[in-house]
């Protein structure tokens, strides 16, 4: 998406441009949609440069509180959108080096744009989400937060426990560097393919569950399947690289392995677009969850980013 800055002093513009990747960040976790966290900052800047900046004290702050309200008003319209959204809803897939992923500096940051992390957060309230967010991501002060939603630090603290609850974590999450990636997407596309689910149930937790999003485009999964013998007997029919579904999505893709939203992926490419993009939740006990989303919709900016990414070799060609 172009920015156009052009209009602004340029100290304004500078200042509005440093400003950028921390509220593409924030945007990003608020909503779960890399599209829709672009509108908000664009949305943002609109508001900037209509701004009495005289009277703006703290710019940081001024923009953080402008961003902060739009997105709640979209997180209100995206729930009733998402009541009526074909099939399942997963949050847009992000590869690793967009500024929107940041800060990584703790695990609690990192956490907190995996797509296992955004889907739970689905489950709080609007007001929760933005504390939560703002609280464990980016590290901002109670008292802060309170003022941004103009709510008491009190009531602050306690929504932030609430969203805790909501959120809790039980498993250890692995991080991995691209090596190691390689190695879990390939041994699990691997064993996708070798025809015998067992090879599959090996690499899967006895609960995993798996969550596909092709939209109103493909057709997926209905609801999240739990179990690891039956993820492991619809992955191996579904994985076939016969049949329409390929046809639909442009024909056999050439696999890829990446990180996206700090997890291991495998990325599938047909005509140099991504096609599908299945995120491996991975865990010391072995792969809890399988996000797949298939929906050309949410992958568009994933495909932004693919036009300038070095993906490195292809995987090996195991159909």
């Amino acid at each position: 998406m172009a920015h156009d800055v052009r209009m602004l002093p340029t100290r304004e513009a500078d200042l509005f441009e440093s400003s950028r990747p921390r509220l593409e960040a924030i945007a990003y976790r608020l909503l779960g949609s890399a599209s829709d966290a672009e509108d908000a900052v664009q949305e943002t800047y609109l508001r900037w440069q209509a701004a009495d900046r005289e009277y703006v004290q703290t710019p940081e702050a001024w923009l953080t509180k402008v961003l902060t309200n739009f997105c709640l008003n979209q997180l209100t319209t995206a729930r009733a959108r998402r009541e009526t959204y074909v099939g399942q809803w997963l949050p847009e897939p992000v590869l690793a080096g967009a500024s929107m992923l940041g800060p990584s500096d703790t695990v609690e940051q990192r956490e907190s744009v995996s797509i296992a992390m955004l889907t739970l957060m689905e489950r709080l309230t609007a007001k929760e989400r933005v504390v939560y967010v703002l609280r464990e991501a980016f590290g901002y002060p109670h008292h802060e937060i309170a003022e941004l939603l103009d709510i008491t630090e009190a009531n602050c603290q306690q929504i932030y426990r609430r969203a805790k609850q909501h959120l809790a974590v039980e498993r250890a999450r692995i991080e991995v560097d691209g090596a190691a990636a390689r190695r879990i997407v390939e041994e699990f596309l691997a064993a996708a393919v070798s025809g015998r689910t067992e090879e599959l149930v090996r690499l899967l937790t006895d609960d995993a569950t798996i969550i596909g999003d092709g939209g109103a485009f493909f057709a997926s999964l209905n609801r999240p399947l739990v179990g690891a013998e039956r993820i492991a007997t619809f992955v191996r029919l579904a994985i076939k690289p016969t049949g329409a579904k390929w046809e639909k999505l442009g024909g056999k893709p050439t696999p890829f392995a990446a990180i996206v939203n700090g997890r291991p992926a495998l990325i599938l490419v047909a005509h140099d677009r991504i096609v599908g993009v299945v995120v491996l939740e991975v865990t010391a006990d072995g792969i809890a969850a399988v996000h797949a989303h298939v929906n050309p919709d949410k992958l568009a900016f994933a495909n932004r980013q693919w036009a300038t990414y070095a993906p490195g070799a292809p995987l090996p060609d195991l159909w």
